[in-house]
């Protein structure tokens, strides 16, 4: 494809495609290293102009002050569009990330079920009546915030934007939505749907750009009312030191560094089969990647010959994202693999035994013959214990790589089991294996992870809280949660005592003695 082949796109704002005021953003085929697009990224300039736009539709009522039936028919009907649209979404979104296509066949399709949970949600919602002392009747309302930032990473673009989008949109908030610069298609494309849908212009924008310039201008704007991100922890604590400065709300799903535990009565096979699941999909670029493998080490050689096996056989049946034979794809970026093998690199020189994989891809796929070496191919790698060396001494064991790498220990007791899983400044994710349900329910009691998951991994639902504790956020997706952190509570009172009551009861300053109330 020549340069000016290539296909443009533009920010989408108020309802229609809009020029930015920067350099247009590269968009890259991890797969085959090459620019098959362009996006207009917003400048300052635009950012305010969005926000300013956005708030004053919020005022204006024609979203967020329309019954809250009509907002859900909104919901559902997006969620018919999408569904519609699955084929040319689902091929743009393994374009721009790389995600093999089987894989975004099983997710994308799933996505529906935000709109319809929250949609659900929004007309089955009751108002609380509060016991208040006294002739009074006192009712609560939700309200929505405002203008809302929703900044969302390369990894999982369109369902993690819609983790977000559902609930603010039922809520009644108008949305700016910076995706990230590596991946920002399928956003705009959805906000194309949502018009179709009939959600009225300017409460969905979509802004692409960079963190530096766009991300920093929108967050710092001050008729932002609450910040949304997914990302890294380091930019995650930026972006709330600025929303802090606002009295903005504020929500961050952010770094994450997985442990899953294999007990001596699990199911080996299927634990195996787990493994597998929660550490390469998404080549490992995923917050809840299990990332520290532990296993009881009387079966540690078995569980190691088996995940050998099958990490080897993902790797010769890699090849295209398009193909939907191929089990994994490439890394987001060059950068992304610099860093993995950064990280890699630096384990084996410090006596770390390398299983299997620990190398950029290169030659062709027996697949299908794709030539690894024009994309970011990582081979899905096992670290172990070296004979002079404690993984769990190595920057790898600490820190997130975001790639198809895990490191594999041995454990002797529950204890031990527990020390090892909760060696990590991350919070977010984490998995125990095994058929002992007492064990199960004691490990999981105190494994320090805001999502624990028994004999399973990655399991995601709309009504399923989804956050983390320590360096892995604040807040949580999903859920009642998420609509009620879209909103502010309105507490409304009423005194139905009658006009004699109240002469007898509230002059508070009338002459004589007399007791009179308070509260």
């Amino acid at each position: 494809m020549t340069e000016n082949m290539k296909e443009t796109y533009l920010m989408w704002v108020n309802g229609t495609e809009v020029e930015g005021g920067l350099e247009q953003l590269a968009i890259e085929d991890p797969a085959i290293g090459e620019i098959f697009a362009h996006c207009h990224a917003a400048s300052a300039v635009n950012v305010d102009e969005a926000v300013q736009m956005a708030h004053k539709v919020f005022k204006s009522g024609v979203w967020s002050k329309v019954p809250r039936h009509l907002r859900a028919d909104t919901l559902d009907r997006i969620a018919e569009l999408l569904t519609k649209n699955l084929p040319r979404l689902i091929e743009l979104e393994v374009r721009q990330t790389g995600r093999a296509i089987r894989e975004m066949k099983a997710q994308v399709p799933t996505l529906t079920k935000w709109f319809k949970y929250y949609a659900a949600l929004i007309r089955t919602e009751e108002r609380s009546v509060l016991p208040t002392v006294g002739k009074l009747h006192n009712w609560t309302d939700r309200k929505p915030l405002g203008v809302v930032a929703q900044i969302t990473p390369f990894n999982h673009p369109m369902l993690i934007a819609v983790k977000k989008i559902a609930p603010a949109l039922a809520a009644g908030n108008s949305i700016v939505l910076k995706p990230s610069e590596l991946t920002p298609l399928t956003s705009i494309e959805l906000g194309k749907l949502m018009k179709q849908a009939g959600l009225p212009d300017g409460v969905f924008n979509v802004l692409p750009g960079d963190g530096v310039t766009t991300g920093k201008a929108l967050v710092e704007h001050t008729l932002i009312k609450k910040v949304d991100v997914t990302g890294g922890t380091p930019a995650g604590r930026a972006i709330g030191a600025i929303a802090g400065q606002n009295l903005a709300h504020y929500t961050a799903e952010l770094g994450g560094k997985a442990p899953l535990i294999v007990f001596e009565k699990a199911h080996v096979d299927l634990a195996v089969n787990g493994i597998v699941f929660a550490s390469f999909i998404a080549s490992g670029q995923t917050c809840v990647a299990a990332t520290r493998i532990m296993v009881q080490k009387n079966i540690l050689d078995q569980v190691m010959q088996k995940l050998k096996s099958k990490v080897q056989s993902i790797e010769r049946r890699m090849g295209s994202p398009k193909n939907v034979d191929s089990m994994m794809g490439p890394l987001i970026s060059a950068k992304q693999l610099r860093n993995v093998e950064m990280l890699v690199n630096d384990a084996v020189e410090a006596g770390v035994t390398v299983v299997t994989g620990g190398q950029r891809m290169t030659g062709k796929s027996s697949l299908d013959g794709t030539d690894f070496s024009k994309g970011y191919f990582y081979a899905p790698t096992i670290l172990s214990d070296g004979p002079s060396m404690k993984i769990t001494a190595t920057r790898i064991w600490k820190e997130e790589a975001f790639g198809p790498v895990i490191v594999l220990v041995g454990f002797d007791t529950e204890d031990e089991a527990l020390e090892l899983a909760n060696d990590s400044e991350y919070g977010l994710g984490a998995a125990i294996w095994t058929q002992d349900l007492s064990q199960a329910f004691r490990v999981s009691e105190n494994i320090e992870s805001g999502i624990c998951w028994i004999n399973t991994h990655h399991r995601n639902d709309p009504s399923s809280p989804w956050g983390g504790i320590k360096s892995s956020g604040v807040g949580s997706e999903n859920g009642v949660d998420a609509y009620n952190a879209y909103t502010t509570t309105k507490s409304t009172i009423i005194n139905y005592a009658t006009a004699e009551d109240g002469l007898s009861t509230d002059d508070w300053f009338r002459e004589g003695a007399g007791e009179v109330r308070y509260g």
